[in-house]
């Protein structure tokens, strides 16, 4: 499911916006609020759960350790991997009283840098690099680096939070020596409870979409789900009813892994990442034609006529029972399974349909049918094509 198909006219219809109804989770640290913004401009409700935290850069003895390294003994070539990754490190070294060695240092070597935001980053340092790949792949990277052959070089990497293994397993088997240069490091979160309201709201299908902006929060979501002993059932969540949605192939490496196909945006941005989430949400939902309206049922609402209506759990509960077969006629029995907590009385059933009712803000899309249950409304036109469930 990658790249960003045409946005039709069904997938946004006139009067909400196009991720209205939609509830998305966000699993970043770092940008949680930008992408949060951006998510509720078009209409979604968010929940944030940050999946780790960053070890905040001048508190790590890490960095200092192979800063000081570096400028000590100086490396053939540096790799710069992000922006903010390279800028902080520039920073971090300032903060010791080493940024201008640092600096002086970095102009005796070649640098290649990763994309355009990092060469801006090395160039507003005051340094120049030597090459950045067009497709802003560390593969692409790789490939260079080995194709000129790097046995009894010493490379330093700019790392973004996580290791990179397949990187510099590939570097020291082809002879390198790989300094890491560990920018900042992803740990655990400190409150993990809002990282378990996330997983039970996805396993309980409450949640349209997972965001994920970086590899380690996915490994981190997964490891925690295993954790609690919820990880097949997260994993049948994602590959099923849950979207993730990641904003470049190296993010959902770790999902991929699992067998779990993701949606991916062509540029590896925030806002493509949302602009995909407004076309594929919505194209995930079929629109139904009861009663003259148009009916659209998404995550924790319904669109009427391309009017938002919330809807209660309960009420949601029965209507995706009434749609998972339009027109057909769903006995109180089955409704009453559907309910959540609803135990064994069918005026569960009358109660909750009552309030969904209120809710659609137009009884007839719903009938009753005596002494049988209750059913959708369906256009007559539209038996044939939805009529077989």
């Amino acid at each position: 499911m990658h790249g960003e198909p045409p946005q039709t006219a069904e997938a946004a219809p006139s009067g909400s916006p196009p991720l209205a109804g939609f509830t998305v989770g966000v699993t970043a640290a770092r940008r949680a609020e930008e992408l949060g913004t951006l998510l509720r401009r078009r209409g979604a409700e968010v929940q944030h759960a940050p999946a780790l935290r960053i070890v905040p850069l001048p508190d790590d003895t890490e960095l200092l350790a192979a800063t000081k390294e570096l400028i000590a003994d100086a490396p053939d070539l540096v790799v710069a991997t992000t922006a903010i990754g390279f800028r902080g490190w520039i920073e971090a070294a300032d903060g010791w009283g080493l940024g201008e060695a640092l600096l002086e240092r970095l102009r005796g070597v070649r640098l290649l840098a990763r994309g355009p935001k990092v060469r801006g980053a090395i160039r507003a340092a005051g340094l120049t690099e030597e090459w950045s790949p067009a497709s802003e792949s560390m593969a692409e990277v790789l490939d260079r680096l080995l194709e000129e052959g790097v046995e009894g070089r010493r490379i330093a990497l700019q790392l973004h939070g996580e290791p990179l293994p397949g990187f510099v397993e590939a570097l020291r088997a082809a002879g390198g020596e790989v300094v890491g240069v560990p920018v900042y490091r992803w740990m655990p979160p400190e409150d993990i409870g809002p990282v378990d309201r996330l997983l039970d709201v996805a396993i309980a299908r409450s949640l349209d979409a997972i965001t994920f902006t970086s590899a380690p929060a996915a490994a981190s979501l997964l490891r925690r789900a295993e954790e609690r002993g919820l990880r097949e059932e997260l994993l049948a969540a994602l590959r099923h009813d849950v979207l993730p949605a990641c904003v470049g192939p190296v993010t959902a490496l770790p999902l991929e892994a699992h067998d779990i196909p993701t949606a991916q945006p062509e540029r590896f941005r925030l806002g493509p990442l949302v602009q995909l989430l407004c076309v594929e949400l919505p194209g995930r939902v079929r629109a139904l034609p009861v009663a003259g309206r148009r009916l659209e049922i998404r995550g924790h609402a319904v669109l009427v006529d391309g009017e938002l209506r919330p809807v209660p759990p309960a009420g949601m509960a029965l209507l995706r029972a009434l749609a998972r077969r339009p027109g057909w006629v769903v006995p109180r029995a089955d409704l009453l399974r559907a309910l959540p907590g609803a135990g064994r009385d069918e005026h569960a059933v009358e109660t909750a349909m009552t309030r969904l009712r209120t809710a659609l803000g137009a009884p007839k899309l719903i009938q009753t049918v005596v002494k049988r249950g209750y059913r959708l409304a369906l256009d007559p036109a539209a038996d044939t094509k939805y009529g077989d469930g």
